[in-house]
């Protein structure tokens, strides 16, 4: 196998690390130094090699552990897994969609052997080899859409669409930035983002959903979101604040490098063929502070960004309570010279794009 799958933790020892390459190719979300919510969309087709964008669905080294993670959210809390009674076949879409990228994508890692209906899947990096008949839930240990969520990187949400509007009626959700499953089941667009500041006085949310709702098959979008969290954690859910809330007092000067760490989500979007449900895969990517800085130029930017966020997102994105200590210690990483335009690196630059 290619990848160098890491043995490592999100919860009590927290020994999650990301290699030189995790760094290299995290997504950095501030294009400049200031940051306010846009509709930041564009096509999800190819990216520079060896980015997070190459692929339909990232692979990466900390893989098998997200999985490990994603069982002990499940096995704790099933209603993190749910699928209104329509959305069955959309959850079969799902299956064939993740299941065909990853086999083409990574045929080292992942197989798909198709003779009819009668289907093939193996799983190398977990150990998985099952038999199956495509839409034939009594052939799978689980529905189709918790099948193979288990075995895929990201949260899921299957939107329905009607009545010119998305619905959140079927999902896989045990890394979300602090918003509950259970909760928004059953829920519009709309609705679902009510508690989201500023966005909905500029017409955001309106200007997203008219985007989305053109979404062609075959034709994926993507964007980046971002928030923060104290510790490597994957599971920040309201259910779970009473675990990961109190962290937030645990940071000082001299352990902030290392606790402070900078969440990332990579939102795609796909027009699924069977049920035209559009499922929005987002994908978690943690970096540490003392990680952030080691590139010059994101450590300058996010001083500048967390210093003139509007105290508003900054209390939505959950650290305002520590920001005066966030910018003491950014600080000592902005020379104030001026930063270059885009998400990259300056040792880097721009890589070209591929398909």
């Amino acid at each position: 196998m290619t990848i160098q799958f890491n043995d490592e933790t999100f919860r009590d020892d927290y020994s999650f690390r990301n290699s030189q390459r995790a760094i290299d190719r995290f997504p950095f979300p501030f294009h400049e130094d200031s940051y306010m919510y846009s509709v930041n969309m564009e096509q999800h087709q190819g990216g520079p090699a060896d980015s997070i964008y190459e692929k339909c669905f990232d692979v990466d080294e900390h893989y098998v552990a997200e999985m490990r993670d994603r069982a002990m959210v499940l096995a704790d809390d099933p209603l993190r897994c749910q699928s209104l009674p329509h959305m069955i076949l959309a959850g079969w879409d799902l299956l064939e969609l993740i299941m065909v990228s990853k086999s083409e994508d990574y045929p080292d890692l992942f197989e798909l052997h198709r003779n009819g209906n009668k289907w093939h899947w193996i799983n190398k990096p977990m150990g998985i080899e099952d038999h199956f008949v495509f839409m034939d839930e009594t052939t799978l240990p689980y529905g189709p859409m918790e099948y193979i969520t288990r075995q895929t990187q990201g949260d899921f949400c299957v939107l329905d669409q009607r009545e010119d509007n998305l619905w959140m009626d079927a999902g896989t959700v045990t890394t979300q930035a602090d918003w509950s499953l259970d909760f928004d089941i059953g829920m519009n667009f709309f609705e679902w983002h009510a508690p989201v500041p500023l966005a909905h006085e500029k017409g955001i949310f309106k200007r997203a959903l008219k985007f989305l709702l053109s979404i062609q098959q075959g034709a994926p979008a993507r964007r980046l979101n971002w928030t923060m969290t104290v510790n490597p954690l994957l599971d920040t859910s309201p259910e779970n604040y009473h675990k990961w809330g109190v962290q937030k007092n645990t940071l000082t000067l001299e352990n902030l490098g290392s606790k402070q760490y900078l969440r990332v989500e990579l939102q795609t979007f796909f027009r699924l063929p069977r049920s035209n449900a559009l499922v929005f895969p987002i994908r978690c990517y943690l970096m540490s502070f003392q990680d952030i800085v080691s590139k010059p130029k994101w450590g300058r930017r996010l001083h500048r960004v967390v210093r003139d966020l509007p105290e508003e997102l900054a209390t939505y994105k959950g650290f305002i309570d520590n920001r005066s200590m966030m910018l003491e210690f950014l600080a000592r990483y902005d020379d104030g010279l001026p930063t270059s335009f885009g998400v990259w690196p300056d040792e880097q630059g721009t890589p070209a794009l591929q398909k």
